[in-house]
């Protein structure tokens, strides 16, 4: 499935949440991550970000899709992430 994550952290655990979503996930931009993952991948990311994210305090947003086949990306201005991905 296809999978857009997003996130609202305290400023002192944002490298910690984006380093392990990077494992899973393509940074695209501040707070945003996207790509492919399976089911079990997903569970298991969720699973360690709850270690990492206070549930109090910090919000993850996973947007999840099972098929791209009708959607379009378009970025206006720079693209930030390190990789540009076609959708």
């Amino acid at each position: 499935m296809f999978v857009i994550l997003v996130y609202d952290v305290e400023q002192k655990r944002v490298a910690k949440v984006l380093k392990k979503c990077r494992e899973y996930l393509f940074w695209i931009q501040n707070s945003v991550l996207e790509g492919e993952l399976t089911e079990m991948k997903l569970r298991q990311l969720k699973r360690e970000l709850k270690t990492i994210i206070d549930e109090e305090q910090d919000s993850v947003i996973i947007y999840k899709f099972q098929s791209t086949k009708y959607s379009s990306r378009e970025v206006l201005g720079r693209e930030k992430g390190l990789i540009s991905m076609e959708v």
